[in-house]
């Protein structure tokens, strides 16, 4: 049983990284898995409600069951009401897109964002991705709280990110990360240019709890033209002020408190 829902969420993966659907034969490909599997699981989907079929090429699309699901509990764990205005005040501050994201085991989560850009280049990844811990503000601001060896592991088990599919100055080793780690912890906050996607910015820093658990990161990330590292540190306050508000108030989320 656990196998076939290994086999079923990474169809549900593949077919959220393309909505304008997926054949059959491409879904059992992408996810190596036989043509007779793949038609029975996407099956179940169907039956289900969280997969339909298109008329025109019968590709396999995602419904927006699966979405309502994630935002029901977001909703219930009161983490966009605890954490919004605070994340909207940064936003109008920076006038880039600010966001917050939530430790999940060796994970973090986006979970809520604000956007501040009113003109030019607006950057807004997708929401709820789990972040590339090597080469991103958040991972950094996350991994820069802990030991060493304990950051190390976690990039371990997730793996570094490539230089091609990310920035040109993506750490790829563990000298490189753990200077960046350094400097984090230095600085009170992380700041990566050219690193997690070629031409943005970003800066983040670590959320606690009351009692001083980490339990999220707070970003602002922009193009590299107006997020420049003189602007970053201008924002520094802001954000380490919007950090610790978010965290005094967390013990009211159980979003939080499951971290």
């Amino acid at each position: 049983m656990s196998g076939a829902i290994e086999r079923g969420l990474r169809l549900l993966e593949v077919l959220a990284a393309h909505p304008e659907g997926c054949t059959l034969s491409s879904l059992a490909a992408s996810t190596d898995l036989p043509l007779s599997a793949t038609h029975r699981l996407l099956t179940e989907f169907l039956r289900c409600g969280y997969v339909r079929q298109a008329r025109a090429q019968g590709e396999y699309v995602l419904t927006i069951k699966l979405v309502s699901l994630g935002l029901a509990f977001l909703s219930a764990a009161g983490i966009v009401d605890l954490a919004q205005p605070a994340l909207d005040r940064l936003a109008e501050r920076s006038e880039e897109l600010v966001r917050l994201a939530v430790v999940d085991q060796d994970d973090l989560t986006f979970v809520a964002k604000a956007q501040g850009a009113r003109r030019g280049l607006r950057y807004d990844p997708d929401m709820g991705l789990s972040v590339r811990l090597s080469c991103s503000a958040a991972g950094h601001a996350w991994l820069a709280t802990m030991s060493d060896e304990e950051a190390l592991g976690r990039v371990a088990r997730q793996g570094f990110g490539s230089p091609e599919e990310f920035g040109p100055r993506a750490p790829t080793s563990v000298g490189a990360l753990l200077e960046a780690l350094r400097e984090t912890r230095a600085r009170g906050y992380a700041m990566i240019s050219d690193t997690f996607a070629p031409a943005m910015a970003s800066m983040a820093a670590a959320v606690r709890a009351p009692a001083g658990a980490v339990v999220g990161v707070v970003t602002i990330a922009g193009p590299m033209v107006r997020l420049t590292t003189a602007r970053m540190e201008s924002l520094a306050e802001a954000l380490l002020a919007t950090a610790a508000e978010v965290g005094a108030g967390s013990g009211a989320s159980p979003l939080f408190r499951r971290s």
